[in-house]
């Protein structure tokens, strides 16, 4: 298949319209004038073309980028340690994690998704990482951080952060997703690209101590305790009621570390609570005090955030565990096929009940499917890329994928999932997504009837 044309892709409109403008797009997509994103299409393959023909123009037919030694060729390149900390390149510089004007009601209470239409693999960088803040984000000095332990214990414990930090610490590999990421499709179509419809997911490389350690330390009583309470140190007070059952396990971390370094701070440095397969509001950032108690706390973002609208009015609580979902990456909304030919369709698969057996891959809407191959490793709780072999024929197509987890739960259409849940809720939707190619190559979101 590869012998044959391969297919152009052009990228999403995030990586050439300046960001200033992606509230424009954004706006033109969600109100169907689709000539706004086709005329920045344009304008981008004008440049392109202009660039290329005046290089051209200067050395005939050949290909000025091999008949023209560039001056990285010819001279000497920057000196070491320019930057203490690296940067990503100058022509990445519009990769980056993005607010959605529609959502954000204040600067501090708000969210930015991760550009997962530009991401390889499985691991977000620690800088393009999602965010979700209830009253914006601190840099905390980590001499004067600490972190309690009371309630149901023995005695009542107290650590800096370099008590924690001297402890025998685990490095495990996990995603991360917002209860609400995707809720805006939960009645329809709402956003254009997989930025703004799936980008409050990410996936690190967490290290830290497991909070059964601590727990041990100061003498929890598991019996009687049954439950947690996590309360974060910024001035939202963020509180989350966390099962024991979960933390027995050890796979609870207070974790310190980020893809090799320090958390970030606008990921809760120093210290945050790690909840493999929970929603992203129970990784308590900033975390200062682990209550042990004998009930749930039913705490403000318990009991009127955080619950699920369900379609006879009533609200569901505790509902955490982020179920199994995947979504294609390339091709998806706001990119362009520019050919028929050889596609590489790629995506995403997670379960917050261990670890995605198998994904499969439609290009007519559901009708028929093929498997697609799993890109090692394959690890629980954690994300994992799949990629499967496509030739377009220039045809109108949708492409879909599905996936199945390691209990044999097998992701939804949005008729299964609207026939239990309803279509007014928020949280949880992790339906499968459809994106349609349209014959001049266009590709949007849609939702089948």
């Amino acid at each position: 298949m590869r012998s044959q044309l391969m297919g152009r892709v052009r990228k999403a409109p995030e990586n050439f319209v300046p960001p200033q403008a992606v509230g424009t797009v954004f706006a033109e997509a969600k109100a169907g004038r689709r000539d706004f994103i086709r005329s920045a299409f344009a304008a981008a393959a004008g440049t392109v073309v202009a660039s290329v023909h005046a290089q051209q123009a200067s050395v005939g037919d050949g290909d000025p980028n091999i008949l023209e030694l560039p001056a990285h060729s010819k001279g000497l390149g920057q000196p070491v340690v320019t930057d203490g900390y690296g940067k990503p390149s100058k022509y990445e510089a519009n990769v980056q994690r993005r607010q959605s004007p529609g959502l954000t009601q204040t600067k501090q209470a708000s969210v930015s998704f991760a550009p997962l239409q530009s991401l390889f693999g499985i691991v977000t960088p620690s800088g393009l990482h999602f965010e979700r803040h209830h009253q914006g984000w601190w840099d905390i000095d980590p001499s004067k951080h600490r972190l309690m332990v009371n309630g149901l214990v023995k005695s009542a414990k107290v650590f800096t952060m370099d008590d924690i930090m001297r402890l025998p610490s685990v490095s495990r590999f996990h995603f991360i997703e917002c209860g609400a990421n995707t809720g805006m499709e939960w009645g329809n179509v709402a956003v254009p690209t997989v930025q703004y419809t799936h980008g409050m997911l990410s996936c690190s490389e967490f290290t830290g101590v497991p909070l059964i350690t601590l727990l041990e330390m100061a003498g929890a009583d598991l019996k009687k305790g049954k439950f947690i309470l996590a309360e974060g140190a910024d001035g939202s007070s963020m509180t989350r009621t966390i099962p024991v059952e979960l933390i027995t396990s050890g796979e609870v971390l207070v974790a310190y570390g980020q893809n090799g370094e320090m958390l970030r701070p606008e990921q809760g440095y120093p210290l945050r609570l790690v909840v493999p397969g929970v929603q992203g509001v129970s990784w308590v950032k900033y975390l200062r005090r682990i209550e042990v108690g004998d009930m749930p706390y039913a705490t403000k973002d318990e009991a009127v955030h955080y619950v699920d609208l369900m379609p006879d009015g009533q609200h569901r609580q505790y509902t955490s565990i982020q179920e199994c979902k995947s979504v294609v990456t390339t091709p998806s909304g706001g990119q362009m096929l520019l050919d028929k030919g050889f596609y590489n369709i790629t995506g995403l698969a997670w379960s917050g009940r261990g670890k995605v057996k198998r994904v499969d891959v439609s290009v007519d809407g559901g009708r028929n499917w093929r498997t697609a191959r799993l890109e090692g490793p394959v690890m629980e709780k954690c994300l994992t890329r799949f990629n499967i072999d496509w030739a377009w024929n220039g045809e109108e197509c949708i492409i879909q994928s599905r996936a199945m987890d390691e209990t044999g739960y097998v992701q939804p259409t949005y008729q299964q999932l609207r026939a239990v849940r309803g279509t007014r809720s928020i949280y949880h939707n992790n339906a499968i997504q459809s994106w349609a190619v349209h014959a001049n190559g266009e590709v949007a979101n849609v939702q089948l009837a």
